[in-house]
């Protein structure tokens, strides 16, 4: 998976719609190949992209479950950890 795209799901706040697009726009991204498609290939790349947005967002409003909700900023603050790790910053 791309490592640009991050989940999304049981979060407080829970995801907001631009990071809803951001995620599908770099899933749509990778699997095309493509970071800006041509001009003949724009109309199909965009409707992937509002699709798999669509998506996304039915799939995390049908999900449950009985953990508590992760913390944005905890979460942000474990992932900066991990990466001072892997790149001895």
């Amino acid at each position: 998976m791309c490592r640009n795209i991050r989940p999304l799901s049981n979060f407080e706040p829970p995801a907001t719609d631009d990071e809803v697009q951001a995620a599908a726009l770099q899933y749509v991204r990778k699997i095309s190949g493509s970071t800006k498609p041509s001009r003949a290939n724009a109309e199909a790349f965009d409707r992937a992209v509002a699709e798999v947005a669509a998506a996304s967002t039915r799939l995390l409003d049908a999900l449950v479950t009985t953990a508590p909700p992760k913390d944005r900023e905890v979460e942000a603050v474990k992932a900066r950890e991990r990466a001072a790790l892997r790149y001895g910053t």
